[in-house]
C-alpha cells in the first residue's frame, strides 16, 4: 500500500478517521456541506505518523511500559508521558513528509500563518470527544515553524492528560494514532462556541452560544467570561452579557497575545442577535448533516462566520427512540430498582421481555413513558402520589415537566370519578385478612413455579431453549402481576402510611412505625444479612481459615477451603449461604452481572469484617432485639392511644394496622426474590448456549452474548454466525454509557429534568434527603462505591449511590445509611427499619460532598445530613 502523507480538507469525510483523525474527517466532512464555510487547508496524515514511530524504536518500547502501568500510578504516567513526548519531538519529521507538507503549504502561500492542529483517531468519536486533550497551535508563520509544531502535535498524543483520558475510557494506547490538521488561519473580530443542544439540561430544541472578542483561546483558557446566548426555534429566549476586559490576539509575524480590551467594548455584546440566529441556523444545519448534537467551534471575521471545529456533544443522555415526533416524558426505571448503572443489551432486553409494563431503552438504562398518565387528572393524582412516595425527587421533576402548561397534553378522564377512588387506594388499607397463611400460600405459588422452570429447562438446547424462554417469561410475568401478590405488598405498605400519618397526628409521634417494623418476620433480604453472620460464626473459631480467606482471591477458593483445619465446616456454610442466596449480586437486574454463586469472593470482605466486628451467635441477638424493641414500641403506643379521648376506638384500629404491618411487611422483598432466582436460572441455560458457540468457533469469548439482545442471540444460535463489528461496537457504546448519569425524569426534548426537596427545614451547610428510618447517630462516613471492597469497623455510617439486596449484608455492621437514590419503600429503607438503623436517602450527590473517613450525623426522622469534620 502506498503511504499518502497529506491529503487536502476537500479530499475527506467522516469515513477517513482512521486516515485524518476525529478533528480532521469532521473538517473534511464540514466543508462539503452547503453554507458551511471552513478556512482551507491540508491534513498531514496517520501513515506519517506511523512512518516516525515506525523508524523510532524507542517510542515502541515506551508505549510498551506505558500499556503495563498501572493507571492509579500518577507519578510513573507522569513520567512515561514525558518521555514519549520528548522522543517524537526529537525524532523531528522525515524527509519524505516534511517535503510533502512543503508543496501543501505551497498552495496556501508560503508566508500564510497557519493553525496546526492535533487530530486523533480516537477524539471527536460519538461515545468519547477527547476535547482538549491535545494541542493545537495558532498563527503559526513558515515552513519551518509548521514542521516544527506538527513534531510537538504528534507528541501531544502523549500529554498526561491525553493518557489518562485513554486510559480511563478503555483506549489501547498502541491503537491510536496521531493526524494533524494545517489550516489558514482566521483573524476573528470574534469566537466562540456553539451546542446545538443545552450542554447543562440536555434540551435538544435549545441552541447555546457563547461567544467572545478575538480568538476563542480566551474562551477555553478561561481568561474571560463568555456571553452567553440561548435561542430556541431562532428566538433567543435568554442572554447574559459579559465584562469581557482581555482577549487572544495574532501577533505580526507568528504566535499570539493577550490584550486588554477598550472599557467602552467590555460590556458590548460580541454577536448582534441577527448574528446569534444566524449561528443557530448554521448549527442545526450542521447537526442535520452528522446526524447528532454538535460543539461547534466558530468565528466571526469580516464577510461572515468560519466553522472551525464540530465534535459530537458525548456528555448528553440519548434519548429513547420513539418514532413519532410527540412528546413524550419517560420516568427512570433504575431509581426505582436501586441500580441506576447501565445493563448491557442481554440485560436490557431480558428485563423488558419479563416486565410488567413497556419500557424504553436509553444510554444502557431503562424508562417507562408515563405522558399518558400525566396527561388525564385522574391518573396523573395518583402518579404524583404513587412518585412522590417513592422518591420525592421525580415527583418534583414531573410536577416541573407540568408547570410549563404546554409539554404534558391535556386528556380528559377515562371515566368518571376516578379521582376518587385513586386518592382511596392510595390512602386506606387494602380489604384483605390479616393472615399469615396467606404469605405463606404465596411464597409456595412461587417456589412450585420456580421448581417447574428448573425441571423444564433442563433439557432444552438451541432454539428450542429461546422458544422454552419465551414461554418461561409468560409464566415470569403471571406470577409477578399476581394479585393476590399485589395486594398483600400493598396492604403492608398502606398499612405503614397510615401508622405514620394516624400516630403523628394523634401521639405527635415522628415515623413510629420505623420501629414497628423491626425484625419483621419473613423478609429474605433482612434474613440474608443476618445469614451471613451466621457464616461468620463458622469461619470465627478458625484462626487459619480467616487467614486464608483475607488472601482469597481465587473464585475456586472453596475447593481449597476444605483442606485446612475447621476449613470444611467454614465451606460448608458458605456453600449453604450460596445455594440459597448465591443468585444475588450488585446490579442484580441485569441479568450479565456476575452472581455470588459466580463469583463468590465478592463475599469474603463482609465474612471478614463480620468475624472482626461481632461476636458469635450476633444474628439471633440482634433480631430478638429488634422484636423486642418493636413488642416494646407497640405496648407503649397503645397505652398512650387508650388515654386519649375516644382512646378504646383509636388503639383497636392502631393494634390492627401494626399485626398487619407485621404480617405482611416482610413479603415486600420476597417477589424480587423470586424474580431473581428466575433470573440465574436463565441466565445458566444462555451461558450454557454460549460456551457452546464458542467451542464452535461462533463467539470469541462468551461474555460476548451480553452486547447480544436476546433476540439478536436467538438468530446467533439458529444461524451459527455473529456481526462481529456489531459487538465491538455494543462494548464500545457499554463503555461510553458509564461515564453518564441517568436522569429522574428525561423528556422526549433530551431535556433531563432534576428536581428539589424545596424545605425550608434544613440546616446551613446540611444535605436533605428523604427520611426513611427514625433515629439520629453520628460516626465516621464509609463512602464505598463497591461492596466488595467495603471494609467496615464498628460505628461506621455507610455513604453510597445506592443499594439493592446484595448489599443486606452489610448492614449488619453500619448504624446508619445515606443514599443517593432510593425512597421509602426501596430497599435500603426497608432494610434499615428492619435493622432499626437511621437512614436519609435521596441525597443528591453524597458520595461526591461527603468524604470517607468524615464524621456525619444523620438524622433519620428528619431526613438531612450534617457534615461534621474530619
Amino acid at each position: 500500500m502506498i503511504e499518502q502523507y497529506v491529503a487536502d480538507l476537500h479530499e475527506v469525510d467522516e469515513t477517513r478517521i482512521a486516515d485524518v483523525g476525529g478533528k480532521g474527517a469532521h473538517l473534511g466532512g464540514l466543508s462539503r456541506i452547503e453554507g458551511i464555510r471552513v478556512p482551507e487547508g491540508f491534513c498531514v496524515t496517520t501513515d506519517a505518523f506511523r512512518r516516525v514511530v515506525a523508524r523510532t524504536p524507542a517510542i515502541g518500547d515506551a508505549l510498551d511500559r506505558l500499556a503495563g502501568s498501572d493507571p492509579a500510578d500518577r507519578e510513573a504516567v507522569r513520567t512515561l508521558s514525558a518521555e514519549l513526548r520528548r522522543t517524537i519531538e526529537e525524532a523531528g519529521v522525515p524527509d519524505a513528509i516534511a517535503a510533502a507538507v512543503t508543496r501543501a503549504l505551497a498552495r496556501l502561500g508560503e508566508r500564510a500563518a497557519c493553525a496546526v492542529r492535533s487530530s486523533a483517531t480516537a477524539e471527536d468519536l460519538p461515545t468519547a470527544s477527547f476535547a482538549g486533550q491535545q494541542d493545537t497551535y495558532l498563527n503559526v508563520v513558515g515552513p519551518a515553524e509548521v514542521l516544527r509544531h506538527i513534531g510537538r502535535c504528534w507528541a501531544s498524543l502523549f500529554t498526561e492528560r491525553a493518557v489518562t483520558y485513554r486510559q480511563r475510557n478503555g483506549i489501547d494506547h498502541r491503537t491510536v494514532h496521531m493526524a494533524v490538521v494545517v489550516q489558514r488561519m482566521v483573524f476573528p473580530e470574534a469566537s466562540g462556541i456553539l451546542f446545538t443542544a443545552d450542554p447543562v439540561t440536555g434540551d435538544r430544541r435549545v441552541t447555546t452560544v457563547d461567544a467572545g472578542f478575538g480568538l476563542g483561546e480566551a474562551l477555553v483558557s478561561g481568561l474571560v467570561n463568555p456571553d452567553v446566548f440561548k435561542v430556541r426555534d431562532g428566538e433567543i429566549t435568554a442572554r447574559a452579557i459579559a465584562a469581557k476586559q482581555r482577549a487572544v490576539l495574532a501577533v505580526p509575524g507568528g504566535g499570539t497575545r493577550e490584550a486588554a480590551i477598550e472599557a467602552e467594548r467590555q460590556e458590548r455584546p460580541a454577536l448582534t442577535d441577527a448574528q446569534v440566529v444566524e449561528l443557530e441556523r448554521l448549527g442545526r444545519r450542521i447537526e442535520a448533516h452528522f446526524g447528532r448534537p454538535q460543539d461547534i467551534e466558530w468565528c466571526l471575521s469580516g464577510d461572515g462566520f468560519r466553522i472551525v471545529q464540530s465534535r459530537p456533544i458525548t456528555t448528553l443522555f440519548p434519548v429513547p427512540e420513539t418514532g413519532d415526533q410527540d412528546n413524550h416524558v419517560y420516568v427512570s426505571v433504575g431509581h426505582q430498582q436501586m441500580m441506576t448503572d447501565p445493563m448491557a443489551p442481554l440485560g436490557l432486553s431480558m428485563w423488558q421481555l419479563t416486565a410488567m409494563v413497556p419500557m424504553h431503552a436509553a444510554g444502557g438504562r431503562l424508562f417507562v413513558d408515563v405522558t399518558r398518565r400525566l396527561a388525564s387528572p385522574a391518573s396523573r393524582a395518583g402518579l404524583l402520589d404513587l412518585m412522590g412516595k417513592g422518591d420525592p425527587l421525580i415527583r418534583d421533576a414531573l410536577e416541573t415537566v407540568l408547570d410549563r402548561g404546554d409539554f404534558v397534553p391535556s386528556l380528559p378522564d377515562p371515566e368518571p370519578d376516578p379521582g376518587g377512588r385513586a386518592a382511596a387506594r392510595a390512602s386506606a388499607p387494602a380489604p384483605i385478612e390479616t393472615d399469615p397463611g396467606i404469605v405463606t400460600e404465596l411464597i409456595e405459588r412461587s417456589r412450585t413455579s420456580l421448581d417447574a422452570l428448573r425441571r423444564d429447562i433442563g433439557t432444552k438446547t438451541g432454539p428450542v431453549l429461546f422458544d422454552f424462554l419465551l414461554e418461561a417469561f409468560e409464566e415470569h410475568k403471571k406470577v409477578l402481576g399476581d394479585p393476590l401478590s399485589i395486594q398483600v405488598i400493598m396492604a403492608g405498605m398502606e398499612a405503614t402510611w397510615w401508622l405514620n400519618d394516624r400516630l403523628g397526628e394523634w401521639l405527635g409521634e415522628k415515623n413510629a412505625a420505623d420501629t414497628l417494623t423491626l425484625s419483621a418476620p419473613g423478609n429474605i433480604t433482612s434474613e440474608m444479612g443476618l445469614a451471613l453472620l451466621d457464616v461468620a460464626d463458622a469461619v470465627r473459631p478458625h484462626p487459619e481459615v480467616v487467614a486464608f480467606l483475607a488472601g482469597a482471591e481465587d473464585d475456586g477458593f472453596l475447593d481449597e477451603l476444605g483442606k485446612l483445619p475447621g476449613g470444611a465446616g467454614a465451606r460448608d456454610a458458605i456453600e449453604d449461604y450460596l445455594d440459597r442466596y448465591g443468585m444475588r449480586c450488585v446490579g442484580e437486574i441485569d441479568i450479565t452481572r456476575p452472581r455470588w454463586r459466580e463469583r463468590p469472593t465478592a463475599l469474603v470482605p463482609v465474612i471478614l469484617d463480620n468475624v472482626r466486628n461481632f461476636a458469635p451467635g450476633a444474628a439471633g441477638q440482634r433480631f430478638e432485639q429488634g422484636r423486642q424493641q418493636a413488642r416494646a414500641k407497640e405496648r407503649d403506643v397503645l397505652s398512650r392511644l387508650r388515654t386519649l379521648p375516644d382512646g378504646e376506638r383509636k388503639a383497636a384500629e392502631a393494634k390492627e394496622m401494626i399485626d398487619r404491618v407485621r404480617t405482611f411487611i416482610g413479603y415486600r422483598e420476597y417477589p424480587k426474590y423470586h424474580i431473581v432466582c428466575r433470573y440465574f436460572v436463565y441466565k445458566q441455560a444462555l451461558m450454557a448456549e454460549a460456551e457452546r458457540l464458542v467451542r464452535a468457533g461462533v463467539l470469541r469469548e462468551r461474555e460476548d452474548v451480553f452486547h447480544l439482545t436476546f433476540q439478536e442471540l436467538h438468530d446467533v444460535v439458529r444461524s451459527h454466525a455473529v456481526d462481529e463489528r456489531l459487538v465491538r461496537e455494543r462494548k464500545e457504546e457499554f463503555r461510553s454509557y458509564r461515564a453518564l448519569t441517568p436522569p429522574r425524569v428525561l423528556t422526549s426534548d433530551g431535556e433531563a429534568v432534576a428536581g428539589s426537596y424545596r424545605r425550608a427545614d434544613v440546616p446551613a451547610g446540611a444535605l436533605a434527603g428523604l427520611a426513611v428510618s427514625a433515629g439520629t447517630v453520628e460516626g465516621r462516613a464509609r463512602v464505598i462505591h463497591d461492596m466488595a471492597e467495603a471494609d467496615l469497623e464498628a460505628g461506621d455510617i455507610l455513604v453510597t449511590a445506592y443499594t439493592d439486596p446484595s448489599w443486606s449484608p452489610l448492614f449488619v455492621a453500619i448504624t446508619g445509611l445515606v443514599t443517593e437514590v432510593g425512597g421509602l419503600m426501596t430497599h435500603g429503607a426497608v432494610i434499615a427499619r428492619e435493622y432499626g438503623l437511621p437512614a436519609v436517602v435521596g441525597v443528591e450527590g453524597a458520595t461526591r460532598l461527603i468524604r470517607d473517613g468524615q464524621r456525619i450525623r444523620v438524622h433519620g426522622a428528619d431526613g438531612y445530613v450534617e457534615i461534621l469534620g474530619d
